[in-house]
């Protein structure tokens, strides 16, 4: 989608004042505490990093391993040690030099087990719509007669069996709070007079009446766009910002909000100027953050597809994909995605779309289901008219549904959240699991279709992040990635030697897609402790979130005990693909730590760190702070921390990007730049490749005015014109700093 091709600052919006050097992320979970984060400050200060970044930290679902089932706003999760614990983690990091970020979540809380534990929901099914605390969620009151649909039961509603007990409705170990007055009722009218209808699970596609957050029940939606809910939700977050404790907040699931502009105003006028604020934000390709949000850019999954894709070989994506339709008879990646999205929207999001067209009207309702399948972006914004470059749908559905977003901006709300989460669950949570000719490009924020980026196009979306959103944050590896970077490192070596991908001798099985998927997934891996059984974890969840053989709702047992079989035997990979995937590994570190952009290290990401889906890259760290020498987690190690002490001790030399383009045969396989006057990067790409073709041979990188020497001044100086054959020979990477 095209965008003004530069940022334009209105009165609304104040950049943050100051913003990190780079953050490290640290999954918070009862397992591992404010307390043990203390303990690792030491080494993460000595990394080089300037900011933690803590996973969400207000009081949670009791046992939850992430932290985004929020049941209390107002308080400081007790099972990672409390308020007391995260100020003492603040005071410990501060006397290391180090500040804290939090990751927190305005768009939903849980609906938990037991529910009083969100006392705002609960007084909402005791009181009713007429509750002070209704004004906090998104509940359609008439769709569900009068009645809040809870689909929590395990079986049918009909053989369940409530008794009134005290103030509360038991059924089993589940208790609901009971309606004033009704509990004298006999057993038939006992449950038509409360404000709530305990639903067996599976009601939730169809008759669900409450926004919940993508497909899950369980986290509720909440109206933060409210004045008095945004003050109630926010106060311990800004008390914590105000007194020092918090320096930067990652907000989850923008596009969840009914404004997100609104709400960035909002947040951003309560933090002040010096608050460093970025969204986690799916952008499509061309698509850009709005110019008007008050932030300093997105969590980086945008960076992420660019450092990712320039380590793709075009010419080999292409041929895996023709290879993986001829052993799969799968359709190509716009009808894959396609099918995906129309399934997960009639009926995953049946409520939400049933929802949707009542609003709209018998005649609108067409246009409505069309236009969301067809948008080409997660969402559009309310006050923008996001719908004049979709393609795939009709231009009287686009005029139907524009005048309906005119006229009613609920239903333009309504609609722009529908849509972000259809495009989620769809794409990131079917379709990527559907296509899979390249694993590594189907990645959050990736394009699996156009999974190669050219250096053309990484240097303009660089020069572009420096100019427009110059502290946005950039990342390789998230809590949420399908795969760490060091895994699609490996796999993107395939698109180099796509005959790899299907070698003979491969795990047998009557399913050539799960096939394909477990070779490229144990490729990715490789060797590490525990293979098959993460592994099968991992391939699990691909199968039901696939949705062709089984999924999480309507399981094939048969199918599913056959998954492991899919597991291929570990095999040792040839020295140069070994090679090959080490180059990538260590290209994009370099190209990630110093782009423009601030970089996020996930949890023991500054060493080699191989993971799948979740939840297996969400174990608790446990980074090797001294690996063996000469191997590649001891050369990432190095590569990372000298490069992040750099940005911490010398950041001006961290502005500016000019691309520097090589000369010779082989000048595609550089990609070189400078930041500042002082600070030139270049990196191979594509190493298997350019080995074929003969090397380096006469390609050579014009470097600017001055003698140039690595970090550590060790070496031959530089200067003018450099054969690549030199400057690239140790190692894929040469960072180079201006010395005269």
């Amino acid at each position: 989608m095209s965008q003004p091709s530069a940022r334009t600052h209105t009165e609304s919006e104040v950049p943050p004042a100051v913003a990190p050097a780079s953050t490290y992320r640290l999954q918070l979970r009862p397992e591992f505490t404010f307390a043990d984060a203390r303990a690792a400050v030491p080494y993460l200060a000595s990394l080089g990093v300037s900011h933690l970044h803590l996973s969400p930290v207000l009081e949670a679902v009791p046992g939850s391993t992430h932290g985004y089932d929020v049941t209390d706003h107002s308080r400081v999760r007790a099972e990672l040690g409390g308020e007391a614990g995260l100020r003492a983690l603040a005071a410990t990091a501060r006397a290391h030099g180090l500040g804290l970020v939090l990751d927190i979540v305005p768009n939903h809380m849980a609906v938990p087990w037991p529910l009083r534990l969100n006392r705002q929901l609960w007084e909402v099914l005791r009181e009713g719509p007429d509750s002070p605390r209704a004004r906090w969620f998104d509940i359609d009151w008439e769709a569900g007669g009068g009645q809040v649909l809870l689909p929590l039961l395990p079986g049918p509603a009909e053989a369940a069996d409530f008794k009134a007990d005290g103030e509360v409705l038991r059924h089993g170990e589940l208790e609901f709070p009971l309606r004033a007055g009704t509990g004298a009722l006999e057993p038939a009218e006992l449950l038509a007079a409360q404000y709530y209808r305990p639903a067996w699970w599976r009601e939730a596609r169809t008759n669900l009446n409450y926004r919940r957050f993508f497909t899950i029940s369980e986290l509720i939606g909440v109206r933060v766009e409210d004045p008095q809910v945004f003050a109630a939700t926010h106060a311990k977050i800004l008390e914590l910002v105000r007194d020092g404790v918090v320096e930067g907040l990652r907000i989850d699931h923008v596009d969840g909000l009914a404004d997100p502009r609104e709400y960035l105003e909002r947040l951003r006028s309560a933090t002040g100027p010096g608050c460093w604020i970025v969204v986690e934000k799916i952008l499509a390709r061309g698509e850009r953050l709005p110019s008007a949000w008050p932030v300093a850019g997105t969590t980086g999954y945008d960076a992420l597809r660019h450092v990712d894709g320039l380590l793709v070989d075009p010419a080999g994506a292409d041929e895996l994909a023709r290879r993986y339709r001829d052993s799969t008879g799968a359709a190509d990646w716009p009808r894959t995605a396609e099918r995906s999205t129309r399934e997960v929207l009639t009926v995953d999001l049946a409520a939400e779309l049933a929802a949707l067209e009542r609003r709209a009207g018998p005649g609108a309702a067409r246009a409505v289901r069309e236009l969301l399948v067809a948008y080409p972006a997660y969402r559009p914004y309310p006050g923008a008219d996001g719908f004049a470059e979709v393609s795939g749908a009709g231009a009287e559905d686009i005029a139907a549904v524009r005048e309906l977003t005119w006229q009613d901006g609920m239903f333009a709300a309504r609609f722009a959240q529908t849509s972000a989460a259809l495009r989620a669950k769809s794409l990131e949570d079917r379709a990527f699991y559907r296509w899979a000719p390249l694993l590594s490009a189907t990645e959050v924020g990736g394009d699996p279709g156009h999974p190669a980026v050219s250096p053309a196009e990484f240097h303009a979306y660089c020069a572009h992040l420096d100019r427009d959103w110059p502290a946005s944050g950039t990342v390789l590896s998230t809590h949420d990635t399908k795969r760490s970077a060091d895994v699609r490192a490996r796999i993107a070596v395939l698109s180099q030697a796509p005959e790899l991908a299907d070698e003979p001798g491969a795990a047998p099985g009557p399913d050539p897609q799960l096939a394909w998927v477990a070779r490229q997934s144990a490729f990715g891996l490789g060797s590490v402790p525990d293979r098959t059984e993460r592994l099968t974890e991992a391939l699990l969840k691909a199968v039901r979130e696939a949705a062709l053989h089984t999924s999480w709702t309507e399981r094939d047992e048969q199918y599913e005990a056959g998954v492991a079989g899919y597991v291929p035997a570990l095999r040792e990979d040839p020295p140069e693909v070994v090679a090959a995937a080490r180059d990538n590994v260590l290209a994009m570190t370099a190209l990630h730590l110093t782009m423009p952009g601030v970089p996020e290290v996930y949890q023991g990401c500054e060493s080699e760190y191989r993971a799948l889906v979740d939840p297996d890259n969400r174990r608790p760290a446990e980074p090797d702070a001294h690996p063996q020498p000469g191997t590649l987690a001891a050369r990432k190690l190095a590569l990372t921390s000298a490069l992040l002490r750099l940005r911490r001790d010398r950041p001006e030399l961290f502005t500016g990007y000019v691309p520097l383009p090589a000369r010779g045969p082989a000048a595609e396989h550089c990609v070189a730049y400078a930041r500042s006057a002082d600070l030139v990067v270049a990196v191979t790409r594509l190493s298997l490749r350019l080995a074929a073709a003969g090397g380096w041979r006469a390609t050579t990188l014009p470097l600017p005015p001055g003698h140039w020497t690595s970090l550590d001044t060790t070496g031959p100086s530089f200067t003018g014109e450099v054969p690549l054959a030199g400057l690239l020979a140790a190692a894929p990477v040469a960072v180079l700093v201006r010395r005269t």
